[in-house]
């Protein structure tokens, strides 16, 4: 099973390095950053989770939770999270769920036996308030994920929600968005004031 974007996160308990987590009651009216990692000590998961923890604060003004899971028990986790600090520069401040039976990464569809049998791959849901699957991104254990790009994807959905417009290639907060082509040019003009129109279907205006 795999969520698809616009289902409804699914929920669960399961132990984590904050103590038993019930999923629904942590996201509660917040967005939610959900990323798998193949195994504790791993390399590459060991930066990302570093990474995630050293830049909290900017997910926190995003009014984003993080939340990690590997399929190692809590035990581990804790013991792992020593290294998450020296590598990241900030203690670990958001909890790893331990998933040893795999029953959550299955159900998010974050294992794939045909990539590796024995762990997840490295995957991302980001997850609005209303526990809606916003964005799944899906990496090979090898790849590292870039933070830069989750939160750019967070800043991209929260734009997009608040305005009938969509965010063209390499958006950036601050840059040109694209008027929903549900508006005609007039609503277009009277709701954006200032129109940069390019094709009868791409008119680029600032929220």
């Amino acid at each position: 099973m795999s969520v698809q974007l616009g289902q409804t996160a699914p929920d669960f308990t399961r132990d984590s390095t904050q103590g038993p987590l019930h999923f629904s009651a942590y996201a509660r009216d917040h967005w939610v950053v959900f990323f798998s990692h193949p195994k504790d000590f791993t390399p590459i998961c060991t930066t990302e989770l570093g990474a995630f923890a050293h830049r909290k604060a900017e997910f926190d003004q995003r009014g984003a939770k993080l939340l990690g899971l590997s399929v190692d028990p809590v035990e581990s986790h804790h013991r792992w999270a020593k290294d998450i600090s020296d590598v990241g520069g900030t203690e670990l401040n958001y909890p790893i769920v331990a998933d040893p039976d795999l029953e959550v990464a299955k159900l998010y569809g974050m294992f794939h036996p045909e990539a590796d049998p024995t762990v997840t791959v490295r995957a991302v849901f980001i997850i609005d308030p209303k526990r809606k699957v916003r964005t799944a991104l899906i990496y090979p254990p090898s790849v590292g994920r870039n933070v830069d790009e989750i939160l750019r994807t967070i800043d991209a959905l929260q734009v997009t929600d608040q305005n009938p417009v969509s965010t063209p290639v390499d958006w950036r907060p601050g840059d040109e968005v694209v008027a929903s082509p549900k508006l005609s040019d007039e609503e277009v003009a009277r709701k954006f004031g200032k129109v940069r129109k390019v094709k009868p279907y791409i008119r680029y205006v600032r929220p």
